[in-house]
């Protein structure tokens, strides 16, 4: 019979968060690389979120934020989210979202995916390494870095204060129902 000591308490929730980690930022490389060839983007788009709504795998609902209490006040909070989010879009001029069916298909289902991969497993696992703070700090800096091949430069400031205010809102709440619908609107909207 094996016993679980203080170190082997703490080393495997890390390892699991650093497995995590690899494989999500991999996964957003991969997927923004993939997406620069013609006719890749779609396909790549929604791979990669499918891919990342795996990190779910083995985690109970309540722990990736997913219980059922409360759902209109979480869906409530997720639009609020996205007008938060959209406020740089609202003040470009003439900006006015064009997308096809296919890519609004693929925006949802990519928002949902890191959602639940970055707001939902790897906060998890972060949280049980060193609690909130810890989860929201790295789930900010993994989100960053995910998206660093994708965006230009000038605007990961921007990608960072929305995965701060994501992992806060997963932190406050508990929920990651939010989290998802304010991605999700913004997403299309952008």
């Amino acid at each position: 019979m094996s016993r679980e000591t203080p170190l082997t308490a703490v080393a495997r929730p890390a390892l699991r968060a650093g497995v995590l980690l690899v494989y999500i930022v991999g996964v957003e490389w991969a997927r923004a690389l993939v997406g620069t060839a013609p006719y890749a983007a779609i396909p790549a788009l929604v791979l990669g979120g499918l891919a990342l709504a795996m990190t779910a795998w083995g985690w109970s609902r309540s722990s990736l934020g997913l219980g059922s209490s409360r759902l209109g006040l979480r869906l409530l909070g997720g639009v609020a989210i996205a007008a938060v989010l959209l406020l740089p879009a609202a003040v470009r001029a003439g900006a006015a979202p064009m997308f096809p069916v296919s890519l609004a298909a693929a925006a949802v289902v990519v928002s949902v995916g890191e959602e639940i991969a970055f707001r939902g497993a790897l906060f998890a696992a972060l949280e049980q390494v060193g609690g909130a703070p810890l989860a929201v700090i790295g789930t900010t800096l993994a989100w960053t870095a995910a998206h660093a091949l994708s965006h230009p430069p000038e605007f990961l400031g921007a990608v960072a204060a929305a995965g701060l205010l994501l992992g806060l809102w997963r932190a406050v709440c508990r929920d990651l129902v939010a989290p998802i619908v304010g991605h999700v609107i913004a997403d299309l909207a952008l």
